[in-house]
């Protein structure tokens, strides 16, 4: 197809589902913000199911293919949200499906203009680099805000629980990272200089056979506390690295960091603040980024980060520890 052609299919499309709706007498629009998506197949919709955080229970997992199985075409999608999808449900099996769901305790997931089910990976659960509890984060934050209408467009929220960033918090409106901040207890150290090796960030350096940091280079990973063989290396704080601003779609942005070290109950007060800050300044649908560039992410931290009274970050030094790298078109 070529590029003149496109536009012209995508409005014969539209025309057809406007059709197809008018003659089932659905609200498409309304379905969809309950996760019931209209597919291109005629009177066929995928399930998007609710799964916040990515966990489900084996009840949920086993509804999930038995619905599949008697609704759909046997035909499960895991989307790249965490999301559970059922395809090629008919629209007159919607009040069975309804009722399969919630016989396990299971919901569709939002769309449209709202609040997302947040993702996270595993966190400190049970993963080894975890340094913080995304799992709770997410869940907490799905409890008090998924499905929460936005009046501008969608509104993802992601938790990781550590610098290697899994869920790629660096590309969702609103996204968190668990750190730590380091101190050595210097009367237990033997000067081995494991922490020195363990630092990938170059952040550590021997001095009088003891490591020192320079903390322009720390990404608060804690790789340095998890590698001491004495418990010389320690943590001196934790918290929640806060980024806003980023988005996936034809034109990605990432995040700007925003605050550092924002504890758990600060970071359920920032997400309300940061709702109510984005519905007042953006116009028409733009996400979040798009509101920062028109008007700057400096406003946003002077009205919603600075009086919450958070460890803001400012500058592009401040930023410059959790670099990232590629093709920024230099």
């Amino acid at each position: 197809m070529s590029p003149q052609e496109e536009p012209a299919k995508l409005e014969a499309m539209r025309s057809d589902l406007k059709k197809e709706a008018n003659a089932l007498k659905l609200d498409f629009a309304q379905l969809k913000s309950g996760g019931f998506i209209k597919q291109t197949q005629k009177n066929l919709f995928t399930i998007r199911l609710r799964c916040p955080a990515g966990l489900l229970t084996s009840a949920q997992l086993r509804a999930a293919s038995e619905i599949a199985e008697k609704y759909g075409r046997g035909e499960v999608h895991i989307s790249v949200r965490q999301s559970v999808e059922i395809p090629y449900v008919h629209y007159q099996n919607f009040d069975a499906v309804t009722a399969a769901l919630k016989a396990v305790n299971w919901s569709g997931a939002s769309c449209g203009p709202r609040i997302r089910v947040p993702g996270a990976c595993a966190g400190c659960t049970y993963n080894p680099n975890g340094v913080a509890d995304s799992q709770r984060l997410a869940l907490d934050i799905d409890r008090r805000f998924f499905g929460m209408a936005t009046g501008h467009h969608k509104f993802k929220i992601s938790a990781a629980g550590c610098p290697i960033d899994c869920p790629r918090s660096r590309g969702a409106d609103l996204g968190f990272q668990g750190e730590v901040g380091p101190r050595l207890e210097a009367a237990l150290c033997t000067g081995c200089e494991l922490c020195v090796k363990a630092c990938q960030e170059k952040a550590l350096v021997m001095a009088d056979r003891l490591p020192v940091r320079d903390d322009s280079k720390c990404n608060y990973c804690g790789d340095c506390i998890k590698a001491c063989p004495v418990d010389a290396m320690v943590a001196a704080r934790k918290g929640w690295l806060v980024r806003a601003g980023g988005k996936h779609g034809k034109h990605p942005l990432y995040s700007y960091e925003v605050a550092n070290f924002v504890s758990q109950d600060d970071a359920l007060t920032l997400v309300e603040k940061t709702m109510d800050w984005y519905k007042s300044n953006a116009e028409g649908r733009e996400r979040l980024g798009a509101t920062f560039a028109r008007l700057g992410v400096g406003k946003y931290i002077s009205e919603v980060i600075e009086p919450m009274g958070l460890e803001a970050i400012i500058t592009v030094e401040q930023r410059r520890r959790f670099w990232a790298g590629g093709n920024f078109y230099v």
